[in-house]
């Protein structure tokens, strides 16, 4: 047996009882993923996902990083570096190299997705090894051969209502259009990811602003054209289905300058004349006016701070962005969102839903934040909390303060398209061990957990994102 049914649950045999029948209650309900970032152009396209390498470890850091930090190289993994160096090219070999490492995944949360696909997908029974990477590696490769395993029938077999991926402002919407005009009928919606054109040091930024300009028809070489070519995109994305706005800033800062104030800070960072600190403060800047134009279009806004991205320079320099070395720093959210609060916490119509990569601030700050203002609503763990260990401590230092309808439920940030399902069971599960104890400790009622294990698993996200 590959995976155990009663993985998660309570060991005590009257609280792993109420988890079991609350998880039967949840186990097949819809998928609702508000956030991710799956590539639009599987869903479009619909073709073969091309072999057991291509699918599993080249497009997931979280595979390919712990592989990485045992001494394989990236261009051993087959990971395409920005030179153009030579990688390794053979799919086989590269499982060979994974399977012959899967013991370095023990105890990890990509270990337990890794096994419920293993087993639920494609029928294994065995734990992957060096031994059977061949076997391992041909059923799966038949198994991508057939119709069965295409994308839409994928999204349809794990039962996905909607699914958001996430696309920058200068993305032309391509693959969203050819979904709309196929007829099929699985809801795929964009999310808006301002980060190229709203962050002075992300790369390229001086040329982003220029072609901003071009995609929106705005003159964003002043403030009045930039913001107003942010309106216009937004309002493009909305036509593709997007309910959000999703901000990855190092810090939670923000900012309520003067207009003069703002305007002389993006002649400065849009001509190439700002410090760092003129960065930081555009940036704290530019989340209250995304915030503003939430409460003029009622887009949910998203933040999610405290990375230093792109740690490793050598690794960046090599091979891009998102190549596993988004470092968690400390973040402090108490004084950093209040100029945003004053003008927008207490809005009826606006919803801010915070995420941490600092497990310390939930019941510090998280909390009781989420706990006050209408606005904030507090995002599920997410990245390195999206362990069932961490997914417990979140409900264990949240709950108090914030109950449960302060938070949004689940939300899969994921590249891996196969470890969807897995990753919403191990949320499950973990939600429903967590109320059991609540019930076997008469805190609750098994009837409220119910309710609330459906809550959890499916309506409070759909609700929240407005989907």
């Amino acid at each position: 047996m590959l995976i155990h049914p009663d993985r998660l649950f309570p060991v005590e045999p009257a609280a792993r009882d109420v988890a079991r029948r609350l998880y039967e209650g949840i186990r097949d309900l819809p998928i609702v993923s508000p956030h991710g970032h799956t590539d639009p152009r599987w869903y479009a396209e619909n073709q073969p996902f091309p072999d057991p390498a291509a699918l599993f470890v080249i497009p997931d850091h979280y595979i390919f990083r712990m592989l990485y930090s045992q001494g394989i190289s990236l261009e051993e993994l087959g990971i395409p570096a920005k030179d153009g160096r030579p990688v390794e090219r053979d799919p086989r070999v590269i499982w060979r190299r994974f399977a012959a490492h899967y013991h370095l995944f023990r105890g990890t949360p990509t270990r337990a997705w890794l096994d419920h696909t293993f087993a639920t997908l494609f029928g294994f029974t065995e734990r992957l090894c060096a031994d059977n990477a061949d076997a391992y590696y041909d059923r799966i490769d038949a198994a991508l051969r057939t119709p069965e395993f295409r994308p839409r029938a994928l999204f349809e077999r794990f039962r996905i209502e909607v699914i958001a991926t996430t696309e920058s402002p200068l993305d032309p919407l391509v693959y969203h259009e050819i979904i709309r005009r196929s007829g099929w009928g699985g809801r795929v919606v964009t999310a808006y990811r301002p980060d190229p054109v709203v962050d002075p040091d992300f790369e390229g930024f001086p040329q982003n602003l220029i072609r901003f300009g071009e995609v929106t028809g705005c003159d964003t070489t002043n403030w009045s054209g930039y913001l107003e070519a942010h309106r216009k995109r937004r309002a493009f994305f909305r036509t593709y289905g997007a309910t959000s706005t999703d901000h990855g800033h190092p810090t939670a800062r923000t900012a309520d300058l003067s207009r003069a104030d703002a305007e002389a800070l993006f002649r400065r960072v849009s001509t190439g004349d700002a410090n760092p600190d003129d960065a930081e403060l555009f940036r704290a800047q530019m989340l209250t006016e995304m915030a503003a134009m939430s409460v003029e279009d009622g887009m949910v806004m998203q933040i999610h701070p405290g990375s230093f991205r792109n740690h490793n320079d050598t690794v960046f320099n090599r091979f891009g962005r998102d190549m596993g070395a988004d470092i968690p720093t400390r973040t402090d959210y108490v004084h950093a969102l209040k100029p945003l609060l004053d003008r927008f916490g207490n809005e009826r119509n606006f919803t801010l839903i915070l995420f941490t990569l600092d497990e310390t601030s939930y019941s510090r700050e998280l909390a009781p934040l989420a706990g006050h203002y209408r606005a904030l609503k507090l995002g599920p763990a997410w990245w390195f909390f999206d362990a069932p260990d961490g997914m417990r401590r979140y409900r264990e230092l949240t709950t108090e303060t914030a109950g449960f309808y302060n938070t949004v439920g689940f939300n899969d940030d994921t590249r891996a398209y196969l470890s969807i399902p897995a990753r919403h069971d191990v949320a499950r599960r973990v939600d429903c061990a967590f109320l059991s104890h609540l019930v076997a400790t008469h805190r609750l009622d098994e009837d409220e957990a119910h309710e609330l294990a459906y809550n959890l698993a499916y309506r409070l996200a759909k609700e929240a994102y407005k989907l």
